[in-house]
């Protein structure tokens, strides 16, 4: 018996247990593909962009090369972040309290960008297996109910049911793994690029409140 008849069998329930985990599959593999085409432009562009800075002879020259080489602008984002602030409180303090309030706020920001997704990755790992379970629960219970009043039950009566709604179950797993292998390489690489932009910034903020 195929999933299709399967799910045909089934009440709402089961149906909507399996939907869920369909809409549940197509979102975290969305999310993977996207970040795997992300994370690694991101990667390239913040290591070049890095190294091209730091080889320039002057600011105007460094933003001309990260303008050239980023294709995901997150280096060119913490230059823009260092211009001086144009008034109000942002402008209270010297140079380096300044530097590193905006520089701070940037990297909030970038944080968010890289980590786009990994909360629904850690959902679907989390909540997959039980979302599964349920289903199986209760096509079990169905299964053991369609053979309330059967004078004589055979183990050929109940196997078949009970290994149908253990489908359920294997579904559930079958969703969560890709998402939990996929966030925590991904949290791995994200975080190894907060690091370098974290430091980048640090040396950004001494380089230009040592000129103030």
């Amino acid at each position: 018996m195929d999933l299709l008849q399967i799910l045909r069998q089934g009440d709402a329930l089961t149906q909507g247990v399996a939907l869920l985990m369909l809409v549940m599959s197509v979102a975290s593999w969305v999310v993977i593909l996207w970040k795997l085409w992300f994370l690694r432009r991101a990667g390239a562009d913040i290591l070049s962009g890095v190294s091209a800075f730091w080889q320039a002879a002057s600011m105007a020259e460094a933003r001309a090369r990260l303008a050239d080489l980023e294709r995901e602008p997150l280096v060119s984002c913490l230059l823009d972040a260092t211009e001086p602030p144009a008034g109000g409180l942002a402008a209270g303090g010297d140079r380096a309290q300044q530097l590193t309030r905006s520089l701070r706020d940037t990297l909030h920001g970038m944080s968010d960008r890289l980590q786009f997704g990994q909360v629904l990755l850690a959902t679907v790992g989390s909540t997959a297996p039980f979302v599964g379970l349920l289903g199986t629960v209760w096509g079990i219970y169905h299964a053991l109910a369609g053979l309330t009043g059967v004078g004589q039950v055979t183990l050929d009566q109940v196997a078949g049911p009970v290994g149908e709604a253990l489908v359920m179950t294997a579904a559930g797993l079958a969703v969560a793994l890709p998402a939990v292998l996929a966030y925590n390489v991904f949290n791995r690489r994200v975080a190894r690029l907060e690091a370098t932009l974290e430091g980048f910034a640090f040396d950004l903020r001494d380089l230009l409140a040592g000129k103030s």
